[in-house]
């Protein structure tokens, strides 16, 4: 079934507001989405990748490789480039190394004698999403896996006489419910946003999320139809977005905005600053603006530095909180 549409998911902005952002530039960080069950979070990744227009890539290339020249040596490309959807590869919890980075395709050197490699989930999500649902439940192992290639984009594998290296640049999203397990602070650090999700307490918005569902279910072809327009709007801001997004000017006010407020809140390292800028300036072009103001950093600022805080044993308030009282403090109320 084709996915819920995007534009059709009920309320949740901020979750859809960083998807969007990481659409635009994918080179964010990444999604992490905490939160209860069942509200949507799977649903808006899958949504988010169909939104997006498909990709072009070379023909019989396992890592989705846009030319000819960036098929890894190990490839066999067919003839011709292929149109694609974006690729959206879900990471389950107890997936093996192999699985993950890929390994020797026994089948083949058994049958051929070949020595030969079986590209692994890292492979397909190339140019795509990685998605991660409990991701706090990962293991220790995939987590390491995932932080090295997060860094480098590039996945190296080195075993049983193989040397294989070849692009691994996905936006990673992961998603899970805090009261399960925390996520290692090395991970947690590597989102470059992150958003937490509640389940709607109004009446009015539950009925409207099973009305919607519902009709997904039972009249398809019509709310599809029904929706179609708004995604298709929405797609065209995405994409005026990335063109007009190296032309978004951010002047020195705003780059000492985006230190100070660090500085403030006590994130450690700079990665909160960079983030912050980077995120601002996407949200800038989805608007259309020229230039970042104080007024997408506020607006980002959550997004991108609530969970870079240093815990306080002496301040209940909710990070969240914490950030909004320091914007106030920074910028004014």
């Amino acid at each position: 079934m084709i996915p819920f549409p995007f534009s059709a998911i009920v309320g949740q902005e901020e979750m859809k507001q960083v998807m969007l952002l990481t659409a635009i530039d994918p080179g964010i960080g990444g999604v992490l989405v905490f939160g209860d069950r069942g509200t949507g979070k799977s649903t808006a990744v899958r949504a988010l990748a169909a939104l997006l227009p498909p990709i072009e890539a070379v023909a019989g290339c396992p890592v989705n490789s846009a030319r000819l020249a960036d098929c890894p040596d190990w490839v066999t490309p067919g003839e011709g480039m292929v149109t694609k959807p974006t690729p959206v590869i879900d990471l389950p919890l107890g997936a093996t190394e192999d699985r993950v980075v890929g390994a020797l395709d026994i089948e083949r050197a058994l049958t051929r004698g070949e020595k030969a490699f079986e590209a692994g989930l890292l492979a397909r999500a190339n140019r795509g999403y990685l998605y991660i649902d409990e991701v706090n439940l990962l293991e220790d192992h995939i987590v390491d896996l995932l932080l090295d290639v997060a860094q480098s984009g590039v996945n190296v594998v080195e075993r049983e006489g193989l040397s294989i290296r070849h692009a691994a640049r996905f936006v990673l999203v992961g998603s899970g419910n805090p009261e399960e397990g925390e996520l290692r602070p090395q991970l947690l650090d590597r989102f470059g946003l992150s958003v937490d999700v509640v389940s709607p307490n109004d009446i009015d918005t539950r009925v409207e999320v099973i009305r919607r569902r519902d009709a997904y279910e039972n009249d398809n072809a019509v709310f599809m139809a029904h929706w179609q327009g708004q995604d298709a709007d929405l797609r065209d801001r995405i994409l005026a977005a990335r063109v007009a997004l190296p032309l978004v000017a951010s002047d020195d006010q705003t780059l000492r905005d985006c230190a100070e407020l660090c500085i403030a809140l006590g994130s450690d390292g700079l990665r909160g600053e960079l983030t912050l800028l980077r995120s601002a300036r996407a949200l800038a072009a989805f608007d259309g603006a020229g230039a970042v103001t104080r007024d997408h950093l506020r607006r980002v600022a959550p997004m991108a530095l609530r969970h870079r805080l240093r815990r306080d044993p002496l301040d209940d308030a909710g990070s969240g909180t914490r950030v909004a009282r320091v914007l106030d403090e920074v910028f004014g109320a």
